[in-house]
């Protein structure tokens, strides 16, 4: 387990810094004509950031390193290139931009200065039929993309029962995003969270408050065990939450979920929306940072 977490890792620094690199001389890959198959040869470019990183990075015969067919994305000059890295089965996507003369690849993000920067995001998001703490008409969203058995998440909770209490204008709503290539029960308590909530939406927090607080002592094999136990803590009908654990609807939930938050390209745990303002992991002063920032576009004079 550690030496896969370790593999996913890595795979994360690719697409989480800055690259600026020369590829090789290449021409732009010439749309397919009608009637030819799909199945095409690589392009150039394809082949020279594929073995651009391969060779940064290490990756021997046992890694998957792919990209996809460079493509137009409306910035001149650039095209945009999908990138997927595979080892067994850990796996990490990302974006890359290359230049159309194929000498130059980095990774960033590119905005549209005429544009709202969080409003895709909020557009993305979706609360509906998800765990709600706090006033729901509170003009302050934050939605938690979380993975039970994540370490971070763990933290991020912690830190949030000090942050909330001191500001009522929050309301949190929770998204499951379960890790299952590393995290092997951390899609059992994503599903005991949502049987949970299906008969008591107040009593998924008291089972979100168990799973963190006795994280330490949860294995893949008592986790169905520990799972049921915090069920009955919560306050539900444990019968009726083990018939719920087995079935589709509740599973569905859960990759409904896991579905938004890869929509907004949420790549690792935590990952938090403060009114659409992305926070990875648990930095609770950048949190902070964003609420007291929506509170003064609220109330610029400061007055009560």
């Amino acid at each position: 387990m550690k030496k896969a977490l370790l593999l996913l890792l890595t795979l994360l620094a690719i697409f989480a810094v800055g690259l600026a690199i020369p590829a090789a001389h290449a021409q732009q890959p010439k749309p397919a004509s009608a009637g030819t198959t799909t199945s095409v040869a690589e392009s150039p470019i394809q082949k020279s950031v594929e073995a651009y990183l391969r060779n940064l990075y290490g990756f021997g015969a046992d890694t998957v390193v792919k990209a996809g067919v460079p493509k137009e994305f409306g910035v001149e000059g650039l095209l945009e290139v999908d990138i997927e890295v595979k080892v067994g089965e850990n796996q990490q996507t990302g974006k890359v931009y290359v230049t159309k003369d194929g000498k130059f690849m980095f990774r960033g993000e590119i905005s549209d200065l005429a544009k709202n920067p969080v409003a895709e995001n909020v557009a993305k998001l979706q609360t509906k039929d998800a765990p709600l703490l706090g006033d729901p008409k509170a003009p302050i969203t934050m939605v938690e993309f979380s993975d039970f058995e994540c370490p971070v998440c763990r933290s991020l909770h912690d830190a949030l029962r000090g942050l909330l209490p001191n500001y009522p204008q929050v309301r949190v709503v929770f998204k499951d995003f379960p890790l299952d290539q590393i995290h092997p029960w951390a899609r059992s308590a994503a599903l005991a969270g949502r049987c949970v909530y299906l008969q008591d939406p107040k009593a998924f927090w008291k089972i979100y408050d168990l799973i963190y607080d006795n994280q330490d002592i949860i294995s893949a094999e008592n986790a169905w065990n520990k799972m049921v136990e915090f069920a009955g803590q919560s306050g539900v009908n444990v019968d009726d939450f083990k018939g719920c654990m087995a079935s589709p609807a509740a599973g569905a939930a859960v990759d409904a979920s896991k579905a938004n938050g890869i929509a907004l390209e949420v790549g690792s745990t935590p990952t938090i929306f403060v009114n659409g303002r992305r926070v990875v992991g648990a930095d609770s002063l950048l949190i902070e940072q964003f609420i007291k920032y929506e509170l003064e576009q609220r109330n610029p004079s400061g007055k009560n």
